[in-house]
């Protein structure tokens, strides 16, 4: 009898704790104990959907991208360009290329200022007795030099909206606002649920006065990724069209805005059925969420490549490279995918996507009509829902054995996910199912734990605060002043080191699993063994590529020289490694090494799901790409110009003059001969016929570096690799000859 109630109490309890997770399911449907956690989740779902849908791109041929990128900048200018230049821009798109509408994801905030004006300024302010005739002068010669006003110009009766900012500081008010689409009156007793402004920040109102405008401002949601728009947003007590919808209506002629609410609900309910335009010959609707909210309909991951919009370079629109039928009757955006420029926006599709892009998905999404929306009932349906699943679940699971157990709770969570997935991609309806995902797995874990009497047990171990990136002989140095040293960014002088095992991919292939293993196991083994007693920081492993740096934590002002001690050492480590190998038949390995100095940003860097001790910053790119052309001279070791000045004990050859993929400037590339002290005259001296030899080759002294290269062959400072590279580049440059401006300077476009 006891035996019994004891079990019928068991029962009880577990039925209990099914019902406690679905009342806590049912606060958080509500909104009296939201979870983020749940969000979060139902942002995945979401955003998975999205970018399974964005992998198949199909171009739209209706809008067209102007991207001020890097060629633009390159060729025209550093931004913000000159107003005439955006004038010019504007005229060609509209009078010779015929767009039907040209929105610019750019605010002209500030006018341009005349150099000529501001210089006859100063000259009035000075020269007070010429005061009066030069006043008359400047305003006689203003219209010509005022080129916000000639820009206007431009944009009065063109096809042009210009965009802007909402923001919620009052006391930011900088520019002007268009003309607003209705007031808040034109509404009568009707409320209008939408995201509402505090300020603004507009462009120059000679430009906006002359121009449609819109605002860009997305909705961001909590994990800080963008996936919808307002369509309509208030500012005091009227209502103003977003970017993309002036854009649109501006194409289609401006049609009236016409908010629809749903039939029989109250005069206050807020929520709008869908925003139709209406015209002799528009007839669209638009339906919207809560808010007045649109998704974004992603075409594409986003950029000039990812296949969803065309992207042409505002350079080859001013230099009058497109044709008519390119552009046409087509809706275009000015923005820019320039890295600089920071028009970035974090979406389910791409981290970096750019904004303009953004703006483009929500005018095709309306003009195919295509609309993912979560109904205003959707809360009413999922608490059915959740209510249901948890008393059913929370009833069976207690009279189910484990199998029966696990197979229903499967049941439930496949049914769950594809009835939610055919009303997604069927119907468009976006509803949250997170929440009856994790009920199910609550329950059901729950009842497995309890049935089975298990219990998990985790153990925490704490780890020095630099203990993560610092070899260990290091930390008790630092141990002795803590205070010294610190996880916080900083820019300072280090010498960063990459190496690389050639034709790894080879090798792995050659190997069984077991071998690999032990195969990468002792060369990283050896190789950080190196780095850390020449007191570097190993900062990570990529594969079987090694990246370390030195300087940091720990100052050390042979920063430079113990780096490149360390390359030289694994270069001698690879040799006696080779014989271990060979020992064990297994291959052997070659290994290239790139050693920068220069100014990086060192510290704690990452997310909050990982963070690491690193090194960032050009001089890094600069030494991984070095190693990435060891290859190519046929040299073990590369370093750069700044770590072989910081090592002048130590003897390099300059191999080459180079600009390596992402740099515009040369650099010379040398690699380490030997130490001054211990180096053979005769190897001197065949570094300074290497000397001469460059020279030669740099003088276009074909036949002379010839003869120079041959009398060095089998020397120190030459190779097969090294000679033949520069035997084919003599006999190339006999029979094609450089052109006037050669500097001697190779190009590298591969990392």
């Amino acid at each position: 009898m006891i035996k019994s109630w004891r079990k019928i109490a068991g029962k009880a309890f577990r039925i209990g704790v099914g019902f406690s997770f679905t009342a806590v399911a049912l606060l958080h449907v509500l909104g009296f104990a939201p979870s983020e956690v749940v969000k979060r989740l139902d942002y995945l779902v979401y955003d998975v959907r999205l970018r399974a849908e964005a992998q198949l791109p199909e171009l739209d041929p209706r809008i067209v991208i102007v991207d001020i990128d890097e060629q633009s900048l390159s060729e025209v200018g550093r931004w913000p360009w000159s107003r005439d230049v955006v004038a010019k821009l504007v005229v060609e798109l509209t009078d010779r290329l015929g767009a039907a509408a040209v929105g610019f994801d750019i605010v002209f905030a500030e006018p341009q200022q005349s150099d000529a004006l501001l210089a006859l300024d100063t000259i009035i302010e000075n020269k007070p007795a010429l005061g009066s005739q030069l006043q008359e002068l400047r305003t006689g010669i203003k219209a010509q030099f005022d080129r916000d006003a000639q820009l206007a110009q431009v944009l009065a009766d063109r096809p042009v909206v210009l965009g802007y900012y909402l923001n919620q500081d009052p006391t930011a008010l900088s520019g002007a606002l268009p003309p607003a689409l209705f007031k808040r009156s034109q509404l009568g007793e009707l409320a209008l649920d939408s995201t509402s402004w505090q300020g603004y920040g507009g462009n120059i109102p000679v430009l906006q006065k002359n121009a449609e405008g819109g605002y860009f401002n997305p909705i961001v949601d909590e994990d800080g990724t963008v996936r919808s728009i307002p369509l309509l947003a208030q500012f005091n007590d009227a209502y103003y069209q977003s970017f993309a919808l002036g854009t649109l209506r501006r194409a289609l002629g401006n049609p009236q805005v016409i908010p629809v609410f749903p039939e029989g609900v109250p005069d206050d309910y807020g929520a709008v059925e869908l925003i139709a335009l209406r015209s002799p010959e528009v007839e669209l609707d638009i339906p919207v969420e809560r808010g007045l909210l649109t998704r974004v309909h992603f075409r594409a991951k986003g950029g000039p490549n990812a296949g969803g919009y065309r992207y042409v370079s505002a350079a080859d629109v001013l230099a009058g490279v497109l044709k008519p039928e390119d552009i046409e009757g087509r809706i275009v955006l000015v923005g820019t995918t320039a890295p600089g420029l920071l028009d970035l926006r974090s979406t389910p599709v791409n981290p970096a996507y750019p904004g303009v892009e953004v703006h483009a998905n929500v005018i095709s999404g309306m003009l195919d009509s295509i609309y993912k929306l979560r109904p205003e009932y959707s809360q009413g349906l999922l608490f059915i829902t959740v209510l249901a699943v948890g008393f059913v679940l929370s009833v069976m699971m207690p009279i189910l054995s484990a199998t029966w157990s696990l197979l229903v709770a499967l049941a439930v969570l496949v049914a769950s996910v594809a009835i939610n997935s055919v009303l997604y991609f069927q119907a468009g309806l976006v509803l949250p199912v997170a929440v009856v995902l994790l009920l199910v797995l609550a329950i059901f874990m729950f009842d497995v734990a309890y049935g089975y009497l298990a219990e998990s047990r985790s153990k925490r171990q704490m780890v020095d605060l630099f203990g993560e990136y610092v070899a260990p002989e290091l930390v008790s140095e630092m141990a002795a002043d803590p205070k010294r040293y610190s996880m916080e960014g900083e820019s300072r002088e280090l010498t960063v080191l990459f190496s690389d095992v050639r034709g790894f991919t080879t090798i792995s292939e050659s190997l069984k699993p077991n071998e690999l293993r032990e195969y990468i196991n002792e060369y990283l083994t050896v190789m950080s063994e190196i780095i850390r007693s020449h007191r570097g920081t190993l900062d990570k492993y990529i594969g079987d590529a090694i990246m370390a740096f030195w300087g940091a934590p720990i100052a050390d002002a042979e920063h430079a020289e113990l780096a490149t001690k360390a390359a030289i050492a694994m270069q001698e480590e690879a040799v006696r490694l080779n014989e271990r190998l060979l020992a064990r038949n297994w291959p052997t390995l070659a290994i290239g090494v790139g050693v920068n100095t220069g100014q990086m940003r060192v510290g704690d860097m990452g997310s909050k799901i990982r963070r690491a001790y690193t090194v960032m910053g050009d001089a890094v790119n600069l030494g991984s790409r070095l190693e990435g052309i060891t290859k190519t001279y046929g040299v073990g070791v590369i370093v750069g110009p700044q770590t072989k000045a910081a090592v002048p004990g130590m003897v390099f050859q300059e191999l080459d003059a180079v600009k390596v993929k992402g740099k515009n400037e040369p650099v010379s590339i040398y690699a380490p001969v030997g130490e001054h002290a211990t180096l053979p005259e005769a190897s001197l001296s065949q570094l300074e016929q290497w000397d001469e030899f460059l020279a030669a080759f740099r003088a276009q002294k074909w036949q002379l570096a010839r003869e120079l290269l041959a009398g060095l062959q089998g020397s120190v400072v030459t190779n097969p690799t090294l000679h033949a590279l520069y035997e084919n580049r003599i006999e190339y440059f006999e029979l094609n000859s450089p052109p006037e401006n050669w500097d001697g300077v190779t190009q590298f476009d591969t990392k």
